[in-house]
């Protein structure tokens, strides 16, 4: 496993580091939504991911079902789900805009998996070994990644004065998001031997130059 892991931060650190400008009432949220996915990993890790349930899931983070489902809508959504996307676009945007569209979103990427290795590196090599396990999260992740690609084609319409709905828009978005998907599934494959910024550089490189 990489050198890279740490202990977990704390729900208040984290959820401070994540959105630093959210009010008392957000942060609380936040915090629920962490415990939640952590109380999660925990239970799939001591019995397996069938084996667990939305009733053990909230007894583990104290709140109740009803609460899990206001959070997350299924158990598939609690192991794919995080609070990296909006911070992710939000950067996104934030970066110059003569800067390559790909170099930007390389810094983004990079920067989303430091931050992720820095907070819970434990949970990033679950949820990925998990992607790779059970057929019923790696068919959910593509309705994640299309999610997330509606977010980053409004990051990118914006940048080259285009509608997100553009046909170009859409397909680079989706390329660079299914290549990355793709770049975690074989690092998960491979028991994360490999130095996970290394790959990811190595697929930009490649959506950019082809093999």
């Amino acid at each position: 496993m990489p050198a890279t892991a740490r202990t977990p931060k704390s729900l208040d650190s984290l959820a401070e580091d994540m959105q630093p400008q959210l009010g008392l009432r957000e942060r609380k949220k936040l915090k629920t939504r962490i415990a939640i996915r952590r109380a999660t990993y925990e239970l799939i890790a001591a019995q397996g991911y069938e084996a667990t349930t939305v009733e053990q899931i909230a007894e583990a983070a104290e709140v109740s079902p009803s609460t899990v489902f206001r959070y997350f809508p299924t158990k598939e959504d609690i192991v794919l789900t995080d609070e990296f996307d909006p911070l992710m676009v939000a950067e996104l945007r934030a970066r110059p805009a003569d800067e390559p569209v790909l170099e930007s979103l390389r810094h983004v990427v990079l920067m989303g998996i430091r931050i992720a290795l820095e907070h819970d590196p434990e949970e990033m090599y679950q949820r990925t070994r998990l992607l790779v396990e059970v057929p019923v999260l790696r068919a959910r992740m593509m309705q994640s990644i299309s999610a997330t690609c509606g977010m980053v084609c409004e990051a990118l319409a914006e940048r080259a004065g285009r509608a997100a709905t553009d046909l170009e828009v859409r397909v680079y978005s989706m390329a660079v998001l299914g290549a990355l998907h793709e770049t975690t599934v074989y690092w998960a494959e491979h028991d994360h031997e490999d130095d996970l910024v290394d790959l990811v550089n190595r697929t930009l490189d490649t959506v950019r130059d082809g093999m």
